[in-house]
């Protein structure tokens, strides 16, 4: 194994834990992306050999844990998004830098669909179409991640 990388995947999963446990409130927390399943959508697709699917639902468990909703949803939610993560990771890496945006936020509105239709189904109110603008926050900071020079999927600066 790479245990240096493992360090690297896990402090920054714990960053983006950290990031979701901040005091969010009003707006902010109605556009707060998910920093966590981003976190997770980075390393599916640069390094699928040390975080995979069952890292989604472990990590997912916890951000259950953290959030106080249902026991599972979360975990639920991560795992059917990171299947599709981890189906196209190959082609992920030939796509430009507006495609994968596009591809990241196909997997967080998948992501989110799931946790809307378990929460219809444990009774919550009906949630409008605000609902989805964690999605568009998320893949404005994948973007910003990209432009800086993250670099996603294997390719350089930007591309």
């Amino acid at each position: 194994m790479h245990p240096n990388k493992l360090k690297t995947i896990y402090l920054s999963l714990l960053l983006a834990f950290i990031c979701l446990l901040l005091p969010w409130s009003g707006i902010a927390l109605k556009i707060r992306p998910d920093f966590v399943f981003l976190t997770i959508i980075f390393w599916l697709i640069r390094a699928p050999n040390l975080c995979n699917i069952g890292t989604a639902w472990f990590v997912g468990l916890f951000v259950d844990l953290a959030t106080g909703g249902t026991f599972g949803q979360y975990a639920l939610a991560y795992t059917v998004a990171a299947f599709f993560a981890v189906y196209y990771q190959r082609r992920l890496v030939l796509f430009n830098g507006i495609q994968q945006a596009f591809y990241v936020f196909l997997l967080l509105i998948i992501s989110q669909l799931v946790l809307l239709i378990l929460k219809t189904f444990s009774g919550a109110d009906p949630l409008g179409w605000l609902y989805f603008l964690p999605c568009v926050t998320g893949v404005l900071l994948w973007q910003l991640a990209v432009f800086f020079g993250l670099n996603v999927g294997g390719r350089s600066r930007g591309s």
